[in-house]
Formats: C-alpha cells, sequence, structure tokens
C-alpha cells in the first residue's frame, strides 16, 4: 500500500488529501463529478473556530471549552462527547492551517445562531462565499501539486466509485470505480470516504425515504400539530445532485455502522426566487444575514421566533406559526456589514431593495403595521441592553438596532429546506470508521458530512466547513498512520494484483504488479496500420492558415437563451457552455438564469479570474464584439 485513496473531492477530501501529501505521502482524489468542490462550494457564512489566531488579536474571550459546551447543546440528546471535542479543540489548529498552509484570508469573525460567542471566520474584504474560496485554495493547490508531481498526487473526475475491496482479513485495500465511458478501474490502498450527505436523494430507495417517518419523530418537531410537519421529501434542498449517499451505502456494503440517519438537518432561510418558486433546489439565504441583525417576519408583518434561535427551533416555529411568505429583512447597517453577500442575492433576483413603505406595500399590511413590529424590536433591543432582560422569544443578541421603517431594506422570501445531514457512517474520534459493534474497520476512514453522530440532533452554523477540516485532518493522518504501518510490516493487504494500462501514440502498455515486493512485468499490445504511428516517409500534413478569435455581437448571444443553447458572456469571452450545464457543480440554473447576457460580474464574485481559463476554453466560441463592452 503505497498510497491512499480519497473518494470525494470537496472540502474534506481536499483537507485529507493536503494532509496525506505534508506527511510524505502519495494521494490519489476520486470524484464522480466533473468538477471537484462539492457542496463545500456553496458554504456562505464562514468556517466556526475557537483559539485561532485571528480570535487571539481581536482579543476574544472564546475558548474551545465554551465551543464545545455551545456544540454539544446544539447536539442535544444526540451528543457524542468524543467527537464534539475533537471537532471544537481542533477548530483554532485548523483556521490557523489554512491560513498558513494556503494562504487563506480569514480575518473576520462574526456570531451565527445559537453560539455564545463571535468565532464564524470568514474573509473581511468580499469577493467569494468563504465555502469557495477555502475549498478553491485547496483545490488548486493539489492541482499544482498533481500537475507538477503526479507521483505524489493524482485527480481522476468522473470517477464513480461503487464498491470498496478487501483482503481476506476484512481490511479495505482499495476500490473499484467506474469512469465517463463506463469502464471499470480499481485503485489499491487504504480508503478515505469524504463523499457527504444524501440530501439530494427523493427516490422511493433513498436514504431520505428510509428515515422520513423516523425524522417525523424528532425532539424538536414536538409541540407542532402533525399535519403542520410537511413530508421530509416535499421540502426542497440546498444539496447538489451528487448528495445521494454513495459513501454510506458502501460503507454499508463492508460491515460499516451507521449513526442518526434519521437526523436529517431542515434549515430555515431557502430563499424563494420570485421566478421559480416551487424550485426543488434553492440557494440557501446565509445564517451570517441574521447573524448581522437580519429579522424574520410572516405575511402579516409580525416577528415569531428568535432569529439566532437553532436551525430546527427556528424551522419548527415557522410551521408552527404557518404564515407563510416569511420574509428576511436587513435594515441598512445590517446589509453594509455583509455588502457582498446582499449583492451576490441581488444580482441573482434573489433579494431586493425596498424602502419601508415599498415593504409594506408588497406585503400587503400598513406602514404603521411594519413601524410597530420594527419599533416593539428596537425597545426590546435597548432594554435587554439596559437590563440584560430578553424578549418573548428569549433573543440574546440584538445586532444592529434600532430598526426604522424610514430605512431602506435588502428583503428576501425564505422558506425551510433540507440542508444537511448529520446522520452518516459510524466513525471515532480518528476518522476511523467503525462497523455496527462499534469495532475499527481497518483501511477505512472518513471525513466530512459523511460521518455522523459528530453534530448530534443539530448541527450549528459554520460547522459544516469545520467538520471537514477537522476530520478531513484526522482522517488523512489515520489512514497515513496506517499506511506507514503497514509498510513496515512489509506491505501487508497489499497481495491483490494491481494493472495500470498506459496508451500513448496508438500503442498499449500494461503494467502488472502482484504484491508490494513482485517485479512489474509489461506487454506492449500491437496495434493495427490505421492505429500505428505514421512512417517516417509520410508527408506532413498541411497546416491552418492561423485565424483570429470569432467576433461576436451582442445582439447575437441575446438569441442563445435558453437551456438548450446557452451562452453567456465572461470577460469579454463568449461561451456556449450548453454542454456544460449538467456538469455545472452550482447546479445548471446558476448558469440559465444568465443565458444570452453578460454573466462577468456574478461570475467574478464567485470565482477568481483564472477559473474560466482553466475550466472554460473548450467551451469558448468568440469575443465580443468592442462595441457590446462598453
Amino acid at each position: 500500500m503505497t498510497q491512499v485513496i480519497v473518494v470525494g473531492g470537496g472540502l474534506g477530501g481536499m483537507s485529507a488529501a493536503h494532509t496525506i501529501v505534508q506527511a510524505g505521502g502519495r494521494v490519489v482524489v476520486l470524484d464522480k463529478s466533473a468538477f471537484c468542490g462539492g457542496n463545500s462550494t456553496k458554504a456562505t457564512s464562514g468556517i466556526n473556530g475557537a483559539g485561532s489566531r485571528t480570535q487571539r488579536l481581536q482579543g476574544s474571550q472564546d475558548t474551545v471549552e465554551i465551543f464545545e459546551a455551545d456544540t454539544a447543546k446544539s447536539a442535544a440528546e444526540g451528543c457524542r462527547p468524543e467527537l464534539v471535542k475533537a471537532l471544537t479543540h481542533n477548530s483554532g489548529p485548523s483556521i490557523d492551517w489554512l491560513m498558513d498552509s494556503f494562504d487563506l484570508n480569514l480575518d473576520t469573525i462574526s456570531r451565527m445562531a445559537a453560539h455564545t460567542h463571535p468565532r464564524t471566520h470568514r474573509g473581511g474584504a468580499g469577493g467569494q462565499f468563504p465555502g469557495m474560496m477555502i475549498t478553491y485554495g485547496l483545490m488548486e493547490k493539489l492541482d499544482a501539486i498533481a500537475a507538477a508531481d503526479p507521483a505524489t498526487a493524482r485527480i481522476v473526475n468522473k470517477a464513480t466509485v461503487t464498491k470498496l475491496l478487501r483482503d481476506s482479513t476484512g481490511a479495505v485495500i482499495g476500490c473499484e470505480y467506474t469512469d465517463k465511458d463506463g469502464a471499470t478501474h480499481q485503485e489499491m490502498g487504504p480508503v478515505v470516504l469524504a463523499t457527504g450527505g444524501f440530501g439530494a436523494d427523493y427516490s422511493d430507495n433513498s436514504l431520505l425515504a428510509s428515515v422520513e417517518q423516523d425524522w417525523r419523530g424528532l425532539t424538536a418537531w414536538k409541540g407542532i400539530p402533525s399535519d403542520k410537519v410537511p413530508p421530509l421529501r416535499s421540502l426542497p434542498t440546498t444539496n447538489g445532485p451528487h448528495c445521494t449517499g454513495d459513501g454510506i451505502k458502501i460503507a454499508l456494503d463492508v460491515g460499516g455502522g451507521t449513526r442518526d440517519l434519521h437526523c436529517v438537518q431542515v434549515h430555515p432561510t431557502g430563499i424563494v426566487d420570485p421566478r421559480d418558486p416551487d424550485a426543488k433546489v434553492k440557494w440557501l439565504a446565509a445564517e451570517a444575514l441574521r447573524g448581522h441583525g437580519g429579522v424574520l417576519l410572516d405575511r402579516d408583518g409580525n416577528r415569531f421566533a428568535n432569529e439566532l434561535g437553532k436551525r430546527d427551533y427556528v424551522s419548527g416555529r415557522m410551521w408552527k406559526q404557518d404564515k407563510f411568505p416569511y420574509r428576511l429583512i436587513l435594515n441598512s447597517a445590517a446589509s453594509s456589514e455583509i455588502a457582498w453577500h446582499c449583492e451576490h442575492y441581488r444580482g441573482r433576483g434573489l433579494m431586493k431593495t425596498q424602502t419601508g413603505a415599498e415593504l409594506a406595500r408588497e406585503m400587503g399590511i400598513s406602514v404603521e403595521k411594519l413601524r410597530a413590529t420594527f419599533g416593539a424590536y428596537s425597545r426590546s433591543a435597548a432594554e435587554h441592553a439596559k437590563t440584560g432582560k430578553t424578549d418573548e422569544w428569549g433573543k440574546l443578541f440584538y445586532p444592529n438596532t434600532p430598526v426604522v421603517v424610514e430605512d431602506t431594506f435588502n428583503v428576501a422570501m425564505v422558506t425551510p429546506l433540507i440542508h444537511y445531514c448529520m446522520g452518516g457512517i459510524a466513525a471515532n474520534e480518528h476518522g476511523q470508521v467503525l462497523t455496527k459493534a462499534e469495532t475499527v474497520i481497518p483501511g477505512l476512514f472518513a471525513a466530512g458530512e459523511v460521518i455522523g453522530g459528530i453534530h448530534g440532533t443539530n448541527r450549528l452554523g459554520g460547522s459544516s466547513l469545520l467538520d471537514c477540516v477537522v476530520y478531513g485532518r484526522l482522517a488523512g493522518t489515520s489512514a497515513s498512520q496506517y499506511m506507514l504501518s503497514n509498510l513496515a510490516r512489509g506491505g501487508a493487504g497489499n497481495s491483490r494484483p494491481t494493472t495500470v494500462t498506459i496508451e500513448q501514440g496508438g500503442s498499449k502498455i500494461e503494467v502488472k504488479v502482484s504484491g508490494a515486493n513482485a517485479a512489474a512485468t509489461a506487454v506492449a499490445s500491437t496495434t493495427s496500420a490505421s492505429a500505428a504511428a505514421p512512417s517516417a516517409t509520410a508527408a506532413p500534413a498541411e497546416s491552418a492558415a492561423p485565424t483570429g478569435p470569432q467576433v461576436i455581437s451582442m445582439e447575437e448571444v441575446k438569441k442563445h437563451n435558453s437551456n438548450d443553447d446557452c451562452w453567456v458572456v465572461v470577460d469579454g469571452g463568449v461561451y456556449d457552455v450548453t454542454d456544460f450545464l449538467d456538469d455545472h457543480p452550482g447546479g445548471k440554473k446558476a448558469i440559465t438564469i444568465y443565458a444570452g447576457k453578460d454573466a462577468t460580474e456574478q461570475f467574478m464574485m464567485m470565482h477568481k479570474p483564472e477559473i474560466i481559463v482553466k475550466y472554460g476554453t473548450e467551451f469558448k466560441v468568440g469575443e465580443l464584439a468592442p462595441s457590446a463592452k462598453l
């Protein structure tokens, strides 16, 4: 075993891969999607950490023990102390690792719901969602390592892992996967599963379907009339189509245990797109919006919950109140603190700027009703500042008050939706996968959302990126140690033969290896005359005359504005992305809303400029005419 296999190229997988490389190991990352990143790139609020360098420099009074207590409280009856301790006590060092190893800016901290201290880190200068910034940072560095030294790191996309391979002792020694053409391949070595959750599989034989009834019995929904708690699979989701529980299923096939599969998190603020209100996949209104002072109102203009309560609590209050549509409202002070997010949502048509009068008119209520609601909220904030008394909902923090109706607001309609799976594979605090009997499965490790039990019945906002990094590093360390131990014992568990096929210039070479110390046997295959390389006497091909890029008018671009014919403009280039839509990590709708349009501003908000060069060249059809750029 001379390499570790990481299944899944999101932040958990990337953290594991880099940990392995930093330990001197070799790694191959297999991801079933066309691009790495996964749901990690969608995380909008930041990454939690207690005791980070950023916190210390800002004089924070937070500690890992306080963070541990907050997490345990949120986990409620599902708390597993050893997993919570590993998550929280490794949080500060993990933030520092991201900043030091990948030159990431995580200089701003804010408070998320149900946290007693500000500890959610992001970059203060804006530019990208934190999940995108962090995950891309790790992806780009691993890409660079793989390009410079393929013997150290490889990345294989459109590689769907279908089963784990075991030796006669039951240890996992590799995996089998199918490529984009349906061909089957094997990789040998210990395996880290970082495949995420199952929040996008609505089929009748899905993990979601199997836990639907148990989910309805969660403590969070007690006190809510059963007819007001919707069926789990009727809810929309934030999850990409890749979130189908693949890692959980293949772990079950080798005797892996599970924990808390019924604990599917419902987030209260999925954004309702007014152009497509029934869309099954929705954008998330970052919890940071409420952390900076966002207020939730029902259709009658009333508050109905502590906006900074736990996610399951706020979602439950929305169902119990049952006065949709609900709106998330940020005054100008809150909006200025999280301006990049607001600009992004407005650019996608998901949020609008309104005066108090415009908001009241759209809601069908009087300005005086809105004034009364904002006034009561502001008085509660002032009273709490003086006496510590909470309002009727128990709210403890009132950022960016007072709220007055004469202000200008950023407003979005929101609804509860499936966001995260707290349940998954059983694993310990070292990232080692466990059987149903709680014994370690040798050679199998896990990181990120695929692990069940870290968060109990409710995950705190900002801890999804954190569990990817912490448990990615723990699993990467454990897998590296396991591999080293096996090598020291003479390569136990690597007796299965491995075949590597190399094709170049029409000829094929197969290299077969039958054990750690076995010699390789090379066999060159014959090729047909038509596939053979041209002879030395063949006439050279005539070179085509060089041509410049096609210049395309904006009027022409506008004609290509559908799912079946989708052109977009990015940074002066015109791209036909029709065949790319199904492969886009953020879903096709994230692109099609800009079909026939210039998407430069929104693209640059989410990506670094070099991304379009790296991934978009094959789709480029020309340059935008200069007059259209004015």
